[in-house]
């Protein structure tokens, strides 16, 4: 009776409940509906618990920093640098959006993030230099998702705290994924850019130019430099380098660069903890969902069921991926990645697919999933910011979107894309 709380979440799902209530609703109506009330008090106390955790403050420190850089011109130096690489080809604005999309990933760690500080300055820009306006906020939103992939991570900080493994790891796991989705994505961009004769941006810098512009953008290149290498150098845990990160971008926006003022500050506090709410409380509500998961025995029915679909980890992987992607159009990464993390790890484990591996093959999946209709977060945002209406969106980001399911296919059957890099530190045992 209780495994009923699970139609009823997808119900309130679909009429357009907010994901917080309906992961709340859901649960505590049946368990109201079966006579449990006392479990109901249980429900609500794990929205506290699941928030109340070290490991999780990275996630409002990381948001912060990436509002700081933003806000203080960080940026636009780095859609600068971008521009003087890459503006020279065919189809150059398009590309400065992926690179941009790349680098900024080491700042935010965030697909919102990225599309709204990336979206208002470029979409603009490439509607100005001959591209539609459709076509802009296209590559914008389907670019945006490096940013979770490329560390640091805020959905790999979660998946790390939900399923017990380290953030380290998952880290270097995401890097060469997160180059791989962006080499590929401008390898479709040059496909399109010849085919629709996309304008080129500008003449090619020369390298006095490119020096001086690499010189513009090295303090805000060095923050993943400084992150990564401070987490893997043992200097300081993860949640200790998003508040150092905050640090280094409070010193350079403000003392260094003195792009960002003290009267700035309050307004650039209050989105991040804006952010940082909503990330938070979908963490909350996800956990409380989790432990009703574990009292309806869902995880062994599961289990039970996909064992009986195949016993081969290949077979598996692909259907799990299937799913995955489907499950990624309704519900965002984070409640996403709470909710089946602990039921789908442990199962790939068992059946010999590396945890790291695993998680990084998750992660990807559901953060292509935030482009993905009727209920990707990443295509209203890029809709909210060109106009866009959603429908012509998601009908112009397709080809991006196929590029990336053959990305979340290689990741997922050349298990080294993932555990090179973790290898090469040690990581994997």
């Amino acid at each position: 009776m209780l495994i009923l709380f699970l139609p009823l979440f997808l119900i309130f799902l679909f009429l357009g409940v907010p994901v917080f209530f309906a992961m709340l609703a859901g649960p505590g109506i049946v368990l109201w509906g079966i006579g449990q009330e006392s479990d109901i008090a249980f429900l609500y106390r794990n929205i506290y618990n699941g928030i109340d955790s070290f490991p999780l403050m990275a996630i409002p420190f990381f948001m912060l920093a990436g509002e700081l850089m933003n806000r203080g011109g960080i940026t636009r130096r780095l859609v600068d640098f971008s521009q003087v690489m890459m503006g020279h080809f065919r189809g150059g604005l398009a590309h400065v959006n992926i690179l941009s999309s790349m680098l900024f990933a080491g700042l935010s760690g965030s697909a919102v993030a990225d599309t709204s500080a990336l979206g208002s300055m470029l979409i603009p820009a490439m509607e100005k230099n001959g591209y539609s306006r459709r076509f802009a906020a296209a590559i914008t939103a389907a670019s945006s998702v490096i940013g979770p992939i490329i560390p640091p991570s805020g959905i790999m900080i979660i998946y790390a705290y939900v399923v017990g493994e380290s953030v380290a790891a998952l880290f270097l796991g995401g890097v060469i994924p997160g180059l791989l989705m962006g080499g590929s994505l401008m390898l479709m961009t040059k496909y399109l850019a010849h085919k629709y004769d996309f304008p080129v941006a500008s003449k090619k810098a020369s390298t006095k130019e490119r020096v001086h512009s690499a010189g513009r953008a090295f303090l805000p290149l060095m923050t993943p430099v400084i992150i990564l290498g401070g987490i893997l150098g043992g200097v300081f845990t993860p949640t200790e380098a998003a508040a150092v990160a905050v640090a280094y971008a409070l010193v350079i926006s403000i003392y260094i660069l003195k792009s960002l003022s003290y009267s700035e500050l309050p307004q650039v506090l209050a989105r991040a903890s804006l952010s940082s709410t909503v990330v938070l409380l979908l963490v909350g509500s996800a956990m409380a969902f989790k432990a009703i998961v574990g009292l309806s025995h869902l995880p062994e029915i599961l289990a039970d069921w996909v064992l009986g679909l195949s016993s081969n980890p290949l077979i598996l992987l692909f259907l799990i991926n299937i799913l995955l992607f489907v499950i990624g159009m309704f519900l965002d990464a984070g409640p996403a990645i709470i909710i089946l993390g602990p039921i789908l790890a442990p199962l790939f484990i068992e059946l010999g697919v590396h945890p790291v591996h695993f998680a990084i093959i998750m992660s990807v999946n559901l953060t292509v999933g935030l482009i993905t209709p009727p209920m990707g977060l990443v295509l209203f945002v890029a809709s909210s910011i060109s106009g866009v209406k959603v429908e012509a969106l998601a009908k112009t980001i397709l080809p991006f979107l196929a590029v990336e399911v053959i990305v979340i296919f290689m990741i997922t059957f050349i298990p080294q894309i993932s555990l090179f890099i973790p290898d090469l530190f040690g990581f994997i045992r």
